[in-house]
């Protein structure tokens, strides 16, 4: 009885993403990407600096590392805002709304206390680490925890951040490294310059992954009772999910900082469009996630220069809006 159900499910899946790609002309795709070729470009050319002239190195040192470092972190912390929705099955899910980057923020302030001369890479596996486990704790506590609303999720999880960021700042605090941590949380890609940013490249190798397990994830999402009927190992599925969205948040945290609500805001904006196939939906999510942290980034070199507001403050801004505006239509509607 489970291959003809296994079957009914996958040609389910394909059937909906054929029927989406059938109205997505590949020219509607390629055009998304001239656009994120132009904006990139507009970016590199932005900024206080002359790149023109005797200005070139400085293209090649900072501007060009910059623009590879926006699309990565766009598009990835994007991608991992994807993924989580999906493995939770609620639509207020992202890094930044369940302490994943609260937890990766603690690993890194643990690496400075007990290991102060280690390199970049051990802080980035050790927030990693800890980006995991948290994450494993709030999934976890969803299955032991019967929600009425999907709108508690995100709560829960803002407020299980707050107390891991209460830690960290305590534990800052007492070590005296109060400020280096507000740095780490600070997001921004002033800094970002060559031999400092290439860790990000660890990213497209998760998107890679995720790509070649879209079809697992989207069958996950449909529930684990849907998932095991299927003959899928539902809980691997969610080990992979989770271990990916770790890998991708501790690298985006050690290297840019915080990225708030970017992984909430596009997800949605991709989901509205076009459904919930991650596969069909992947190269959206991660053209838009690279459209909205350009845009972003260029507010923040414009609005006040030749000084610069950091990223996340743009985006905090931004995301907390379109997150206050999905909460009252999810309440209006009676969403559940």
């Amino acid at each position: 009885m489970s291959l003809p159900r296994r079957v009914t499910t996958v040609d389910a899946v394909s059937g909906a993403r054929r029927a989406r790609s059938a109205r997505t002309p590949w020219w509607v795709l390629a055009l998304g990407i001239l656009a994120t070729v132009g904006l990139l470009a507009v970016s590199v050319f932005v900024g206080v600096a002359d790149i023109t002239g005797d200005g070139g190195d400085f293209l090649w040192i900072t501007r060009v590392p910059r623009t590879a470092s926006l699309m990565l972190a766009g598009a990835s912390m994007a991608m991992a805002g994807l993924v989580m929705q999906l493995m939770t099955q609620n639509r207020f899910v992202e890094p930044t709304t369940v302490g994943t980057t609260e937890w990766a923020g603690l690993g890194l302030l643990l690496t400075s206390i007990l290991a102060p001369s280690a390199g970049i890479v051990t802080k980035m596996l050790v927030a990693v680490v800890c980006a995991f486990l948290g994450t494993l704790v709030f999934f976890a506590f969803l299955r032991r925890v019967t929600l009425k609303s999907s709108l508690i999720v995100p709560i829960v999880g803002i407020m299980f951040g707050a107390v891991v960021s209460a830690i960290t700042t305590f534990l800052a605090i007492q070590t005296g490294l109060l400020q280096v941590l507000g740095g780490w949380f600070l997001g921004r890609f002033t800094g970002v310059e060559v031999g400092r940013y290439e860790l990000l490249w660890i990213v497209f190798a998760v998107a890679v992954v995720v790509v070649i397990a879209a079809d697992r994830f989207t069958v996950a999402g449909l529930g684990k009772d849907v998932a095991t009927g299927v003959g899928l190992n539902y809980e691997r599925v969610v080990l992979l999910g989770v271990g990916l969205v770790a890998i991708t948040t501790g690298v985006v945290t050690v290297v840019i900082g915080m990225l708030p609500f970017l992984g909430l805001i596009v997800p949605n904006l991709v989901s509205m469009v076009r459904g919930d196939d991650l596969r069909s939906n992947l190269p959206w999510v991660f053209l838009a996630g690279i459209w909205v942290v350009t845009v972003c980034d260029i507010i923040g070199r414009v609005v006040i220069m030749p000084f610069e507001v950091p990223v996340s403050l743009v985006l905090g801004v931004v995301g907390a809006t379109v997150f206050i505006a999905m909460l009252l239509r999810t309440r209006r509607t009676g969403a559940r």
